[in-house]
């Protein structure tokens, strides 16, 4: 009886120290769903500020610093080299002019009628051969030029379109060699060639076809026109153009050629080619493979790509499809959108390069340096960072739901312990868990089960002799039953002897006796019995 009411006990606090049932949820499974909540509220708080801070444009704002970068070298780079290269060219076009008039004069003609002396053509230009293979040499540019207003065969069929004079190109101008650079004749009469050891180009052509040539007619008409503009205001810089029956793209320094007594005969100047430019002027592409740099003449807000030049491991000319324009439109942070019809767009910068001094007569001619780079480049770029960036957040949870899920386990381990501990039997020896939490119970539980322990012995040894007493009464005689029963109803001495008909003194006896065979001492004690009886239930048969 003992044991059965202390595992009674042992499981009511079974059933209160339950973790989880069919309506409840464990504790590591609380605590492990608390730890994702946990990660999960970092991570889209980390989102947030990303979000907040543009990091999602991953890569963008380098993107523009390198920009910017590129774009200052190449601006500052080709306004200096193309204005030492104005510069040089109008020192050559002064010494040129004077050296020829002075020839001519010598030959007993003046410049204005070399037109008239084609036979004197070729001894005036083999004259100047040595000042511009100089001069090429030391502009550091791809080719030196001078064109006569006189052709060496004015009877030809297209004598008005065809004339005279000297071509040079240095097939390597960015390798600084002086004493033997790889010079060539594109232009110009084979007598001067071969007197020279030049060899001739595989283009090579004996004059220059001036039917589509801006670099010669218009330097030449406005030197008529505006004869007021000293000459470093009438240099002009020729769009990108493709030499006649040539491959080449290049771009033409044109000086008029004027005589003292302001004559214009002719034109000189230097070539920058598409080669070069691209050699001299490559960005750094280590971010976008397809970045690159042009310097292109612009009209507003339109950027004409036929007229540009390139440098870069791409070419947006290369996909114009015809059209030759870009399109400035909206601004996107520091990068501007080039749109080229409605398939291609760029992103980039740019910024105004000056080709002419104030005062000059083609300053009405704007040109712009840019760096740009295709739109889809940027775009995949940033997906891809974007990506990577995702990429490294789903990680990051997946690590923090795992970490969650290991971490709430290993704290529940203990506590799991503690609680199976609670519910062996005997608590007096369970050892330390060492959670202060958890050995408060345990403490607690044991000491509990011990005043239940000796509650339930004191309960039970009154059971036993209240068992004992009631026991007892079946050995009371007929009539001392009857007086023992009276005395249940609570009936006194005196009250039982009137009842039943007899003397007080009998009625003492039988009380004797039965004090006796009950084991009790007095009248008190066996009514203490008989309540104790009616308490718990027990009837007395």
């Amino acid at each position: 009886m003992k044991h059965a009411f202390i595992n009674q006990k042992i499981d009511l606090w079974k059933q209160k120290l339950q973790i989880a049932d069919g309506n409840s949820m464990s504790m590591d499974s609380r605590l492990f769903l608390f730890l994702v909540v946990l990660v999960l509220t970092l991570i889209l708080g980390v989102i947030a500020i990303f979000l907040m801070t543009g990091i999602f444009t991953a890569g963008l704002p380098e993107s523009e610093k390198m920009a910017e970068n590129e774009l200052l070298h190449a601006s500052q780079g080709i306004s200096k080299q193309y204005g030492e290269l104005s510069v040089q060219a109008l020192e050559y076009s002064k010494g040129l002019s004077r050296s020829i008039e002075e020839k001519a004069g010598q030959m007993g003609i003046s410049v204005s009628d070399l037109q008239e002396h084609p036979e004197m053509l070729e001894e005036i230009i083999s004259g100047e051969v040595d000042r511009a293979v100089f001069s090429l040499q030391r502009a550091k540019c791809s080719g030196v030029f001078f064109i006569l207003n006189a052709t060496v065969n004015p009877v030809l069929a297209n004598a008005k379109n065809s004339r005279a004079g000297l071509y040079i190109k240095n097939m390597e101008p960015n390798i600084i060699s002086s004493s033997s650079p790889n010079i060539i004749m594109l232009r110009g009469i084979p007598g001067i060639s071969r007197k020279n050891s030049i060899p001739l180009h595989a283009q090579w052509k004996m004059e220059f076809d001036v039917s589509d040539a801006p670099y010669y007619h218009r330097p030449m008409k406005t030197s008529r026109v505006k004869q007021d503009l000293p000459i470093s205001r009438l240099y002009y810089w020729s769009p990108v153009i493709t030499i006649p029956d040539t491959s080449e793209e290049v771009m033409l320094c044109s000086v008029p050629l004027i005589d003292s007594s302001g004559n214009v005969f002719g034109v000189c100047g230097f070539e920058m080619s598409a080669m070069l430019f691209k050699l001299t002027y490559m960005p750094n592409n280590a971010i976008y493979n397809r970045l690159f740099c042009l310097l292109a003449p612009i009209n507003k807000d339109t950027i004409k790509l036929q007229q540009a030049m390139f440098a870069g491991g791409y070419s947006a000319r290369l996909i114009s499809k015809g059209n030759d324009t870009l399109k400035i439109t909206d601004a996107r942070r520091s990068f501007y959108s080039y749109r080229q019809g409605r398939d291609s767009s760029f992103w980039g910068i740019h910024a105004p390069v000056n080709l002419y001094p104030e005062g000059s007569a083609y300053s009405d001619q704007k040109w712009v340096a840019a760096i740009m780079v295709p739109e889809d480049d940027i775009v995949e770029s940033i997906t891809r960072l974007n990506l990577l960036l995702i990429s490294s957040l789903i990680v990051l949870v997946l690590l923090g739901i795992t970490a969650s899920l290991v971490l709430s386990r290993r704290f529940m381990k203990p506590i799991a312990a503690g609680l199976d501990m609670i519910k062996t039997t005997d608590l007096s020896d369970v050892p330390k868990t060492k959670i202060a939490e958890i050995d408060d119970l345990i403490n607690y539980l044991a000491v509990h089960n011990e005043e239940l322990y000796e509650k339930a012995r004191r309960e039970n040894l009154s059971l036993a002799i209240l068992d004992e007493f009631a026991e007892n009464t079946k050995r009371l005689s007929p009539a001392e039953r009857s007086v023992f029963d009276l005395y249940v109803k609570g009936y006194a001495a005196k009250e039982i002897a009137e009842e039943l008909c007899l003397s007080i003194n009998t009625i003492k006896t039988h009380s004797k006796r039965i004090y006796i065979k009950l084991n009790v001492s007095t009248r008190e004690e066996l009514l203490l019995y008989i309540n104790m009886l009616k308490e718990i239930g027990k009837e007395i048969e």
